[in-house]
């Protein structure tokens, strides 16, 4: 380690170049790493909901349906709009009451379904069926044209729609997330750092940092747009530790040495092996979203284990380098700190560390019952603003055409007629069924079936299946939803096995019962994944207990918050939060106690041991807090998104509660479990070099 530490400090400068070469590769492979804005894609691909999405877009060309509502408009312009849309790169087919009966006849003589279901008051209605899924790039470039093509009196709906705001919104915001991030973080590392120079190196080093793992996602194909907003604030809060360290260290080995570049050879030598069993906690929380069926959480796991993983390379290579070539302005440009000793602070826990114990007990009861009864939301839809577009065209279209939700049921077209006729009466009796349309519902004495246009027959009949489209007056993740949905596939698989359906409400339901599985999951994988870490760390069987336990107090409280202000989060917040949580936060656990058991070491009782912890770790604990705060909660305040905003604000208060349960609660469990530890961990009080030389002193 010594000489790696010595090869980065005399070779500073070409650290800096080789840093700012890589970063072309990096910026390519940003760029060309696809972004996914449709988090149902990410469901397991073995569900039936997911096979019938498949099946619906290789076959039906339903994957993508859009409906669009034109109000106040002549049949002739309907149709000079239909010709139009059905010409855009990406659309497959346009339906209207046309492909059926000329539109001479009048609405009101209409048959009562097709009346229905394309009329509504003063408006109408276009089913419009795109080539690939929601969200690919195809359908999002066909969105956008239809739009162009579309007055104010059109309004296009669907998840299309809601996909391609979903990705003009967080493609605006993104990049105002980071500057907000950079700015809050600049201000709060000004206050509580030394120098004025060092937070922009900082900034610069975690930013070269983010670039690398941004270009490093080309590998993976795509990330999430959720990965996407999220990532870069993350990296700079959760690695800003690693910085913090090495300068601390640094600027300790100064004094040791007359050569500033043996001071840094030695400085990093030395936080190499500290960063890197901290870091290897918070990878471990990251890693463990991969635990998740669904594939989001993978997403979000990779890339920041990996943004973790360049942190840390970039802290011991280009963070030494940047230091070096400008550690003349770096020391010229000192003020003073807003940062108290923690003298008070220090002297309260350790004097009344019964009462924080009562505390930490006492806490977990109100904690534990709120984390339990928070609730969540699974409608994608409710995280976007009510004003864009497709949200009000959506809300259209369930206001007018009671349009709530669409299941897609296929079944074999071997089902015979009257069967399938049979089975489509049933599907219309169950409770919030507004309409079905079907292929065997027309055919009959008003419209025989040598009368149903080829182009009509292949809408409902394909590739083996016959489709059945199923209009709910229910909104997707609403519990009555989810029982018409079980009643409907009750239904179709009585008729055929096989059956199966799909669409947004079939999808949301089977998006919850994956979302409950994965949330056990991840939580327990998490922990122990980290109690492992940490028993490695200090070979103890008490260490990862205690500290495990005073990170999930400060992870129940954050999440019972929301059930006592009485919000609803988003079901990805109840998923990722503990884990993001406990990996980034229990740093500060682990740096508290590194230095207890030092200064036990050093010989001092365990009260003046703790007295001295506290205030040999606070400053690094409430700096590093502070950014991470800083850096995620801006983001949280200003976000469109509630999912992005929901995401930001509970992690940006995480950051906060971990670092006053860490600063407060968990010195008074070490200092009366310390007899447990001292039994349960090897060489916990062994004698430093340091006492042996005091005691001989002592003695002559």
């Amino acid at each position: 380690m010594k000489r790696f530490g010595r090869f980065i400090s005399k070779n500073s400068i070409l650290v800096i170049v080789i840093s700012v070469l890589l970063l072309f590769p990096a910026l390519f492979g940003m760029i060309s790493t696809r972004i996914n804005y449709d988090l149902l894609t990410y469901l397991p691909k073995n569900l039936d909901s997911m096979k019938g999405q498949q099946i619906l877009e290789n076959d039906y060309s339903d994957a993508a349906t859009s409906m669009l509502i034109i109000e106040d408009m002549e049949a002739k312009d309907i149709v000079k709009i239909k010709n139009k849309v059905s010409k855009v790169e990406g659309v497959n087919n346009v339906i209207w009451v046309d492909d059926l009966l000329d539109t001479s006849i009048p609405k009101e003589i209409l048959p009562d379904e097709l009346k229905k279901g394309f009329y509504s008051n003063n408006s109408t209605m276009l089913i419009i069926k795109f080539n690939g899924s929601s969200s690919c790039d195809e359908t999002q470039k066909a969105i956008a044209s239809i739009r162009k093509l579309a007055n104010k009196q059109c309004f296009l709906s669907g998840m299309s729609a809601i996909v391609k705001d979903t990705k003009d919104l967080a493609d605006k915001e993104t990049p105002f997330y980071v500057l907000l991030a950079v700015i809050f973080s600049v201000i709060v590392l000004s206050l509580t750092m030394k120098s004025a120079i060092i937070p922009f190196i900082f900034l610069l080093e975690i930013g070269i940092a983010i670039l690398y793992n941004f270009g490093t996602n080309i590998f993976l194909g795509e990330i999430s747009y959720v990965t996407k907003a999220l990532a870069a604030v993350l990296q700079l809060g959760v690695t800003m530790d690693y910085s913090i360290f090495l300068l601390h260290r640094y600027d300790e080995e100064r004094g040791n040495f007359e050569d500033k570049r043996e001071a840094m050879a030695e400085a990093i030598s030395k936080t190499i092996v500290s960063i890197t069993g901290s870091s290897l906690t918070t990878v471990a929380g990251f890693l463990a979203l991969c635990t998740m069926s669904l594939g989001l959480g993978k997403d979000i796991g990779i890339v920041m284990a990996k943004g973790v993983l360049l942190g840390v390379i970039c802290t011991v290579t280009v963070l030494p380098a940047l230091i070096l070539v400008f550690d003349k302005p770096i020391h010229r440009f000192s003020h003073k700190t807003v940062l108290p000793s923690f003298e008070k602070a220090a002297n309260l826990v350790t004097k009344k560390y019964k009462v924080f114990i009562v505390l930490f007990l006492l806490l977990f009861i109100p904690a534990i019952y709120g984390n339990n009864h928070t609730k969540v939301y699974y409608n994608l839809d409710e995280s976007l603003p009510k004003d864009m577009e497709s949200i009000v065209a959506t809300n259209k279209l369930k206001k007018d055409y009671k349009m709530t939700t669409t299941h897609f049921i296929l079944v074999s077209d071997k089902v015979k007629s009257y069967k399938a006729k049979e089975m489509i009466k049933k599907i219309e009796k169950v409770d919030g069924i507004d309409k079905v349309l079907a292929y065997d519902k027309f055919i009959g004495p008003a419209l025989p079936e040598s009368f149903i246009p080829k182009d009509i027959k292949e809408i409902f009949k394909h590739g083996g299946y016959n489709l059945i489209i199923a209009n709910s007056k229910y909104k997707a993740a609403r519990d009555e939803e989810n029982a018409q949905i079980d009643k409907i596939i009750t239904i179709a698989k009585s008729y055929d096995s096989h059956a199966m359906v799909a669409g947004e409400g079939p999808l949301t339901k089977d998006l919850i019962e994956v979302a409950d599985k994965d949330f056990k999951n991840v939580s327990f994988a998490s922990i122990i994944a980290i109690f492992a870490i940490i028993l490695l760390l200090f070979a103890s069987g008490a260490i990862p207990i205690l500290l495990v336990s005073a990170i999930e107090l400060a992870i129940f409280i954050n999440m019972a918050i929301p059930y006592y202000t009485g919000t609803v989060i988003p079901f990805i917040a109840s998923i990722v939060i503990g884990c993001i949580q406990l990996g980034a936060t229990v740093d500060y656990a682990i740096l508290m106690t590194t230095r207890f058991r030092e200064e036990i070491r050093n010989g001092y009782d365990k009260f003046e041991a703790m007295n001295i912890a506290v205030k040999g770790s606070a400053k690094s604990i409430v700096t590093s807090g502070l950014t991470f705060f800083a850096a995620t909660s801006s983001v949280g305040i200003v976000s469109n998104m509630d999912l992005i905003k929901c995401l930001c604000g509970m992690i940006a208060r995480g950051a906060l509660i971990s670092m006053g349960v860490i600063i407060f609660i968990l010195p008074s469990i070490l200092l009366v479990c310390e007899k447990f530890i001292k039994v349960s961990t090897r060489n916990w009080d062994k004698e430093s070099e340091f006492k042996l030389k005091k005691q001989i002193a002592e003695s002559n």
